[in-house]
């Protein structure tokens, strides 16, 4: 299978093969939930926490006899029945994080691909390098390759396309720059690419430095 190749201004530049399997079918249905999920569980900070009876502040005296007031026997007034006492069974810190072995994840990123590409919502551009750091033409590229929606741009490799700022002296990556104020641009490099990524947005800009790095993760397995 082949994708048509484009150029950052919407002019046609070639083709360029897949690279991979593209998977039909049901299979890797079970490994993309699976991942997502696992990657949706992460992002949780586990960090909800309530005070139970040992925790809380209060007073250790019994709060009165036990016998003869005609109300129910009571030991401490940091009980959960008690304005200000401990929490019966409430949260505490935990990790909510999922194991998924690797194969899962690679078959996982190989189907959401395959769906993104079949249904036309993949696009590979020669190149992610910018002439300029400014948003707004970055912004006129990206509309005349996807009009409409959220979009993925996935580069190859972070910091090829620097720029030197006169004013800090520093190295700046000019697309890192150039796509951060746009609202509905996410970036991200190959090596990082994962499957919840490709599902979200409406289209994926992809650069051809970029479709190679995740082509040989996705054959990484083949010559073992």
């Amino acid at each position: 299978m082949e994708l048509e190749v484009k150029t950052l201004s919407g002019g046609a530049s070639g083709k360029v093969a897949v690279g991979f399997e593209v998977i039909d079918g049901s299979k890797g249905n079970q490994s993309v939930h699976d991942v997502v999920v696992a990657y949706t569980a992460a992002q949780r900070s586990g960090t909800a926490k309530t005070k139970d009876r040992g925790e809380v502040s209060g007073t250790g005296k019994k709060p009165w006899r036990q016998k003869g007031t005609g109300r129910a026997r009571t030991g401490s007034r940091r009980t959960n029945i008690f304005t200000g006492g401990g929490v019966v069974h409430g949260p505490h810190p935990r990790d909510y994080s999922k194991k998924v072995n690797t194969k899962t994840r690679q078959l996982a990123l190989r189907k959401a691909l395959s769906e993104r590409i079949k249904d036309g919502e993949v696009v590979v551009v020669d190149s992610l390098k910018l002439e300029s750091l400014k948003t707004k033409d970055l912004h006129a590229q990206i509309e005349a390759l996807a009009p409409k929606g959220t979009v993925l741009l996935v580069t190859g490799e972070a910091d090829r396309n620097l720029s030197l700022d006169e004013e800090s002296g520093n190295l700046l990556d000019k697309l890192a720059l150039a796509a951060r104020n746009i609202p509905l641009v996410q970036l991200v490099e190959a090596d990082c690419l994962n499957t919840y990524e490709v599902l979200r947005p409406d289209v994926i800009i992809i650069s051809k430095d970029g479709l190679k790095k995740v082509v040989g993760r996705l054959n990484s397995d083949k010559s073992k």
